[in-house]
């Protein structure tokens, strides 16, 4: 004697029954429950408002003079942003070769945007933050240039960079770091 089991096909082979959707229907409720109770979990995790604020900034370039340098504060840290002269370019263009050049880079790639098109020779932004043991590092002066190489001098621990950025004397391993940045139009430049 043959017993079927009623419950699962009502009669009727291989369509749905009632028990089928209800499974279907906890297994929706359930999953919909879960994802109400992680998302609060996930989102917590972004960051917050202030920050993301803080994640760029943007320069006016034409507020630095020829020859000075503006300090401006990204990440909460400070930044250089040199308007070099042309007596300052020269010479970091000429100091492209130097054999002292510990952390080897041109002058070019050093103004590179970081969207890997040409910058402006004129404008160095960096981290003004020497790479030793992150002393800010002092620049042009009153009595002019610090240092043997016309650029910034480290007076924590006597690293000496070019007007480049670039480590030339001292116990500092790298150049001044450049951060991400792009030109916005002649006189405006995102960073970050």
């Amino acid at each position: 004697m043959e017993l079927s089991d009623s419950s699962h096909t009502n009669g009727h082979e291989g369509q749905p029954t009632r028990r089928d959707m209800l499974h279907v229907a906890t297994g929706a409720i359930a999953a919909g429950g879960a994802a109400m109770v992680a998302w609060p979990l996930i989102n917590q995790m972004n960051p917050a408002a202030d920050t993301m604020a803080l994640a760029s900034i943007e320069f006016d370039l034409s507020t630095v003079a020829e020859g000075s340098q503006a300090k401006v504060m990204w990440r909460g840290a400070p930044l250089f942003i040199r308007h070099r002269t042309a007596e300052e370019i020269a010479r970091a263009k000429k100091d492209d070769s130097a054999p002292d050049l510990r952390d080897k880079q041109t002058d070019e790639q050093r103004t590179m945007q970081s969207d890997g098109k040409a910058g402006k020779a004129q404008y160095l932004i960096m981290q003004a933050a020497c790479t030793h043991l992150g002393c800010i590092p002092v620049g042009v002066t009153e009595s002019g240039y610090l240092g043997d190489y016309g650029g910034w001098f480290c007076p924590c621990h006597g690293s000496q960079y070019d007007t480049s950025g670039r480590i030339r004397k001292g116990p500092a391993p790298l150049n001044l770091i450049i951060p991400p940045y792009v030109y916005l139009s002649d006189t405006l430049v995102k960073i970050g």
